[in-house]
This record gives structure tokens, C-alpha cells and sequence, in this order.
């Protein structure tokens, strides 16, 4: 097999962060630097001070590894980076604003009538907008800065950005970034709603490629500036989200990614979209021709219980738990009031039985959060008509071997805990999956690493799956799901 490095760049909402992988996907550098955080940073972040951090870490890493690797074989470099977050630019591809993160809130009434026009002139295309989706943003910018509105030339996303400076194409961007700012991935195509109903401009949106396209070669310039090699190619990123779902592994029909780290949030491959009516689930399409369709759902529900309450003594709580599972206890550790997936309740809470030690309290609540994972998979099953086959998992919750054992035997799958499953590693496989592989499947297929497998084990399977039914059961009679949803 031909010597070859491929380079992934995360920008985040705290910070980037850059990784090389070669051929076998192993981990060979990775660098990040955290950005100084302000009160404002939650709704708009300097894309400028994203590049030049960008290029620091990106000089380091090179140094770290230009006696170890021979440079010139790094092949390609991509970039993924926060869905919904969005840049003008003006015709010398600059920023007129700084960048309207994805969790700015302001749009939030915006949101409203961009949903109401996507219902109305084109319901067949995503019309779920909310305040964190890049259509909102861009709208509520029109309004509120009107001299800036007449300088823009382009709307890109936070990736393009960083996908900009490096080849110097702005005018591209990919499926998962374009979604939420209002694409249509079943057409292919901009909807005519965006620009005569809402106030956007045609020439202001992108072409759209699926993800890992080779755009353009690294600028010469920067290959110089960087201490790098020979031409590298730069390629259609991803969003954050559907990167570390590349990283897990989890590319193929039947195969989700459950990542629980603050939520608990959920991935995989169908051979159509999922149609759901009530709007927990949408899809991205894949970026294979063949592929299908990547949906996914993201819960109020997660691991944020453990660093609130459980931090203390972790790896002996984990011991005490694997001694005491299955509790028979039926736990739910949401944290906040309301869930949105796999079932939407504005008014629920969680719950647990009183009286409980610190370890069951611990094993019940991971048992909890299993059971609705296995709730999601069966409403997505139920929805697509299709079987979920395996679980790859990534994530703060699959640092507990507790809580893997726990989640198999609940969810009765095979689950499989990956060794590198950051945004990073995913764009450093999507700039190997056209560049030197054929596809982003066989790229996966080849560059995704096993740490451990957990197969359920039949008894414990037996009597989860009856505890399972109580859990549903309760969720029932709280008033959380209907009758329709058992």
C-alpha cells in the first residue's frame, strides 16, 4: 500500500483542532488550540482569528511531524466545522459581519417565517428551521443590516470559510452544511422560495457538491508558508456533526453512531429518507452517489448527569455497577424540564426511585438512558422499515465498559466503541475518500478503527428486554408518549 497522510481540520465553537491519519487510519499527529472565549462568542465568533489559529496549529503539527513522515505524501485536507453557522462576504471574499454562530438565539422569530415559507411554496424540502439553522440567520441579517445586505456577494458556512483560505473557492459548499439554509437534497437544487419570497438573493447561494469532492489544490503560497510539499488536494467538507459520524464508523445501510456525550445523539444509514411526522428525525443525504440517506435525532438526554453528580469516585462507582445490573430500577437522568427525541414532551421530567445508594442510583440512570436509546432505534426501525444492525458508539459514555455491557444487552445489538472518533479524524477521512480511495464508504471501510466490541449476552438481553417494556410503560402513564407510541 502507497505512503499516504491525510489532513482534517475541526473548527469548533471553543476552539480547532487539526489531525493527520495514514492509509490504516492510524493516528499519527493531532494539534488544537482553544480560542479566547467572550460573553458574545455564543453568538458571533471572528472567522479571521479562526484562520489564524487554523494556521498555527496546522505549523505545529507540521514540525511535530516533518521528521517522521516524508511531506510530500500528505495527499489532501478537509475541513468540518458547526452546522447552522453562517458568514457574508463581500465580492474580495471578506467577511462583511463576523460569523452568526448556530447557537445565537436572535433569529429565533425569524426561524418562524422561514418555516412558514418552506411549508407553503415548498413542503417536499427540509422545512424543520429553527433559531441554530443557517436560513434563520441569514434572513434575520437582511433585516437588521441593511447597508451591510447591499456589499454581500456570497453566504458560505463556517467550513467554507477555512475551505476558502486554503484554495481560494468560495463559491462551493457541501449537503450537510447547505441543508439548513434551506437546500433541497432530494432535487438537488436551491428552492425559487428562497429568493422571491424570503429576501435572499440567487447569486448569493453556493453550488452544492456531496461531501469529499476534490475542490482545488492547497494555494501554492500556503504550501510554502505551512512547510509543506508537492500539491495537496483540498476537499468538500462536512458538517461537525456528520464528520464524527464518518469517524465512527457508521457509513453503511443498517449502522448507526450513538454519541452521548452532553445529549445523546443519533446517526445512521437508511436506504430512503425517513418521513417523520412529527419532526424529531431529518435527514442528510449521504455522500456516496448510492448510499442512501443519513438520518439522525439529537435528545435533551445525555451524560451531563455524571459530571453533575458522579464525577467523584467514577471508576469505583463503575465497578460497584457492574455488580448490581440489572437494577430492575426505573431511572430517566434528564436534567433539564422537556425532551425532543425519540419523543417530543415540552413538559417532561426525569425521574427515579427514592431511597437509592449512589451506585444504583448510578447503574439505574445508565440503564435509563440505554432504555431510550433503544426506544429511539425502534421508533427509527418502525418509521423506515428498515433493521438497525449495529451500534457504533462514541462519546464520554463510552468510557464506561459498565455502561457498554449495559447498553448492548438493552439495545440485544452488537456495539462497537471506536478509537478515534473526533470531527478532525472524521474530515481527515473524507479528504482520503476521493483522493486516494474510490469512495467515503470504502475510506470508512478502511480507515475506521475497532477498540472493543460488546455482544449482548442472552439472559441479561432476556431480562432487559422486560424491564425495557416497564420503562416504556412509565413513560406512558407520566403523560410523555401516547398510547400509539408503546
Amino acid at each position: 500500500m502507497k505512503e499516504a497522510y491525510f489532513l482534517g481540520i475541526d473548527i469548533g465553537t471553543q476552539g480547532s483542532r487539526v489531525a493527520l491519519i495514514d492509509v490504516k487510519g492510524n493516528l499519527i499527529a493531532t494539534a488544537q488550540q482553544a480560542f479566547p472565549l467572550t460573553d458574545q462568542s455564543r453568538e458571533e465568533q471572528s472567522p479571521e482569528m479562526w484562520w489564524e489559529t487554523c494556521v498555527t496549529i496546522l505549523k505545529s503539527l507540521i514540525v511535530e511531524v516533518r521528521n517522521k513522515i516524508n511531506l510530500r505524501n500528505i495527499n489532501a485536507v478537509s475541513v468540518t466545522s458547526t452546522s447552522g453557522t453562517v458568514i457574508p462576504l463581500d465580492e474580495d471574499n471578506r467577511p462583511l459581519h463576523p460569523a452568526i454562530m448556530y447557537s445565537d438565539k436572535r433569529s429565533a422569530s425569524v426561524a418562524e417565517t422561514c418555516k412558514a415559507a418552506a411549508l407553503k411554496f415548498h413542503p417536499e424540502g427540509y422545512t424543520n428551521f429553527n433559531a441554530s439553522s443557517g436560513l434563520s440567520k441569514m434572513v434575520w441579517f437582511v433585516r437588521n443590516f441593511p447597508h451591510e445586505t447591499k456589499k454581500i456577494a456570497k453566504w458560505i458556512h463556517a467550513a467554507d470559510y477555512i475551505t476558502g483560505k486554503l484554495c481560494g473557492r468560495w463559491d462551493i459548499t457541501d449537503y450537510t452544511n447547505a441543508l439548513k439554509s434551506g437546500y433541497d437534497l432530494e432535487h438537488l437544487l436551491w428552492p425559487a422560495y428562497l429568493y422571491e419570497v424570503l429576501p435572499l438573493k440567487k447569486e448569493w447561494l453556493q453550488e452544492v457538491v456531496p461531501s469529499a469532492t476534490p475542490i482545488a489544490p492547497l494555494l501554492p503560497s500556503l504550501v510554502t508558508d505551512l512547510g509543506l510539499q508537492g500539491e495537496i488536494m483540498v476537499v468538500a467538507g462536512m458538517t461537525d456533526g456528520c464528520a464524527s459520524q464518518v469517524a465512527s464508523g457508521a457509513m453503511n445501510r443498517g449502522e448507526w453512531n450513538t454519541t452521548i456525550g452532553t445529549t445523546l445523539v443519533i446517526k445512521g444509514v437508511t436506504t430512503t429518507q425517513i418521513a417523520d411526522p412529527k419532526g424529531r428525525l431529518y435527514n442528510h443525504r449521504h455522500p456516496d452517489s448510492a448510499g442512501g440517506w443519513m438520518p439522525g435525532g439529537a435528545s435533551n438526554t445525555g451524560a451531563d448527569w455524571i459530571t453533575e453528580d458522579f464525577q467523584e469516585g467514577l471508576r469505583d462507582l463503575n465497578q460497584q455497577a457492574l455488580g448490581l445490573i440489572p437494577t430492575g430500577y426505573l431511572a430517566w437522568p434528564l436534567r433539564q424540564q422537556g425532551e425532543r427525541f425519540p419523543f417530543i414532551a415540552p413538559q417532561a421530567r426525569g425521574f427515579s426511585p427514592e431511597g437509592l445508594s449512589r451506585p444504583e442510583r448510578y447503574a439505574a440512570n445508565m440503564e435509563g438512558v440505554a432504555y431510550l436509546e433503544r426506544y429511539a432505534y425502534e421508533m427509527i426501525e418502525g418509521l423506515s422499515g428498515e433493521k438497525v444492525n449495529a451500534v457504533f458508539t462514541a462519546g464520554g459514555g463510552s468510557n464506561s465498559d459498565t455502561w457498554l455491557r449495559i447498553r448492548s444487552n438493552v439495545l440485544n445489538l452488537p456495539i462497537y466503541k471506536m478509537r478515534y472518533v473526533t470531527g478532525a479524524v472524521g474530515a481527515a477521512i473524507l479528504a482520503a475518500s476521493k483522493t486516494y480511495f474510490d469512495s467515503v464508504t470504502e475510506a470508512v471501510k478502511k480507515l475506521t478503527q475497532i477498540e472493543e466490541t460488546f455482544e449482548p449476552e442472552k439472559e441479561l438481553a432476556d431480562t432487559y428486554g422486560t424491564y425495557y417494556k416497564d420503562f416504556v410503560a412509565t413513560l406512558h402513564e407520566k403523560g410523555y408518549i401516547g398510547r400509539m407510541e408503546l
